[in-house]
């Protein structure tokens, strides 16, 4: 067996054995080794993609619904630059991403050699973890260098601080397996550990440190922001303590008892200046809007906590919490009620009920307001969608106007899981994640996948439609709002400018009928709130298309909050 093939060949058995079942390719000549390496085991589910962003943003996608590593592998060159995207969202959003590069051993870098960059370190501090392979020599030591890297690899992705590592490794020709007949050069045994176990073996779960006992106070309000952790034990402590629960769509927080229209309350000045807190508990990353981090500044106590976390939870809170108000006054692995509280009859307080009032005032105004008319606008789409999908269903949202529109109108919802990019928020690889996130999610049992995305986020990403025959195609309803352009700016600054039009809201005039077709997919319009629950019916990749203006949108959003003032205002 020639070097490269025993290079790929150990690097990839050893990453099944760590518990790798999916993996990425997008085709090259260098990384030929790994590839073949990775079709040839059959314990692992092998993707192929053209684009090596969308390949890298399919593995992301993968890799955050399973929960578990996911490969990307890329040939040398420009291709690993275009993975930088996904890096760096998987470093931001905790995502366990393995990067596997391939590269020119070091006799051509430097030369001029074809296809050749500096790839050491080419995601610099995005990544857990970074090795330069270095060429497959026939030295004794190497088998169990290679799987002790493989192994140490591993455990940087999954570790107390989840997120990618990058392994760079260079291959000399011969770069395909040797013909039966041709005599070996390399003969020393490739065999790992005996029963399939890893080189490496990981010690058991860390003890957990004892949680902090949140001071007694009636005015406390829980924050749960973008994250994947259990939401259970936060809404648990708000109804012990009756301290209202924010949760924005991506925390899985927004159930039964969690303030819904907290957006738009937060935004209602009269409301937020008589609700200023004595303590916020935030876990997660609570980054979706200015209302909620101008809240946090006013608290006079900030406990962040670092729920969810594997690993060492020293590390986690050493290295791993968000504070984007730099406001957090403590830092903990876990928190409990104050002391006393009775959990067989929660506390309800004049704060509690100037909050739960508010709530039914604010749902109430926002659901008249978007029931007033047929026509499905993208608040109402946003609120339908979710309350129309069944039990087990996935939603991946999009960023810019999805997420904020889900955020600002829908209702408790259980049995759905929301997941979106919201490490680094860009509008890079959208699809191809939906597409990663569905394929995972229905591979482990889970139902229908669905995600609801902006126009410029499916122009920007097209690639992740083409999917090769052969290749495992998910159940996704793909529900696109084409305002032609970036409906964001809309509600920002910018609209004023006299070039706005141009430089900020970009139109393009792109039908999604067309965009459809070149990936030969189903494709239905839907104008009619009536009509979304049909048009949502189907199997396999299709899409659906909903038409909007940016400036009726803009418009819609600035009536429903103008009608919260109001109704708010009229409270006794």
């Amino acid at each position: 067996m020639n070097p490269s093939t025993a290079l790929a060949r150990v690097l990839v058995d050893e990453l099944a054995r760590c518990g790798m079942v999916e993996a990425v390719v997008a085709p090259g000549s260098r990384s030929t080794p790994l590839a073949l390496a990775l079709v040839a085991h059959s314990g692992i589910r092998v993707h192929v993609r053209v684009d090596e962003r969308s390949a890298s943003f399919l593995a992301l996608g993968l890799a955050r619904a399973s929960r578990r590593p996911v490969a990307v592998v890329c040939t040398s060159g420009t291709a690993a630059a275009n993975l930088h995207p996904a890096v760096l969202e998987a470093d931001e959003s905790g995502v366990p991403l393995l990067v596997l590069t391939a590269d020119r051993p070091p006799e051509l870098r430097g030369t001029g050699a074809n296809q050749t960059v500096d790839q050491i370190g080419l995601y610099g501090g995005a990544v857990r973890m970074f090795a330069e392979v270095g060429t497959p020599d026939p030295a004794p030591g190497m088998v169990a260098y290679w799987r002790s890297l493989t192994c140490r690899a591993w455990a940087s992705a999954t570790g107390g601080r989840p997120g990618p590592v990058h392994l760079n490794v260079a291959f000399r020709d011969p770069l395909t397996p040797d013909e039966p007949s041709a005599t070996p050069t390399w003969t020393a045994p490739l065999d790992g550990r005996p029963d399939g176990r890893p080189w490496i073996s990981r010690p058991g779960p860390f003890t957990e440190p004892a949680p902090l006992v949140l001071p007694d106070v009636e005015r406390g309000v829980i924050v749960c922001g973008d994250g994947d952790y259990d939401p259970v034990p936060f809404l648990a402590l708000s109804e012990v303590t009756g301290w209202p629960l924010l949760a924005e769509p991506t925390s899985n927080a927004r159930r039964a008892g969690a303030v819904s229209t907290y957006r738009q309350l937060l935004a209602s000045p009269g409301f937020s200046e008589e609700h200023t807190p004595e303590l916020v508990v935030s876990v997660g990353r609570p980054n979706l809007s200015r209302q909620v981090l101008a809240f946090l500044r006013r608290a006079d106590r900030h406990v962040v906590v670092t729920a969810g976390a594997l690993g060492d939870p020293a590390a986690s809170l050493a290295n791993d919490f968000s504070d984007p108000a730099r406001t957090a006054t403590d830092v903990v692995a876990a928190v409990a009620p104050p002391a006393g509280l009775d959990w067989a009859h929660p506390r309800r307080t004049d704060w509690s009920r100037s909050w739960e009032r508010a709530e039914a005032v604010a749902r109430g105004v926002i659901d008249g307001l978007l029931d007033a008319e047929e026509t499905l606008t993208e608040p109402r789409l946003a609120r339908d969608l979710v309350s129309q999908l069944s039990e087990g269903s996935l939603l991946f949202a999009g960023a810019s106007m999805p997420i904020r529109d889900l955020d600002a109108t829908m209702g408790a919802r259980c049995g759905v899981r929301l997941v979106g990019n919201r490490g680094v928020s860009g509008i890079d690889g959208t699809v191809s994640t939906a597409i990663g996130a569905a394929l995972a999610h229905q591979r482990e049992g889970g139902g229908q996948a669905f995600a609801l995305l902006g126009d410029l986020a499916m122009l920007h990403d097209q690639n992740g439609l083409i999917i090769g025959p052969g290749e495992p195609r998910p159940d996704l309803a793909i529900i696109v709002v084409n305002n032609d352009g970036g409906g964001i700016f809309s509600g920002l600054e910018q609209a004023g400018h006299p070039d706005f039009e141009r430089v900020f809201g970009t139109p393009h005039g792109v039908s999604m009928e067309r965009v459809a077709a070149v990936a030969d997919l189903p494709y239905t319009r839907v104008e009619w709130a009536t009509d979304l629950p049909k048009a949502l019916l189907g199997e396999g990749p299709r899409m659906v298309e909903v038409r909007t203006t940016r400036a009726g949108s803009a418009a819609l959003r600035r009536r429903l909050q103008d009608a919260v003032d109001h109704a708010l205002g009229a409270l006794p």
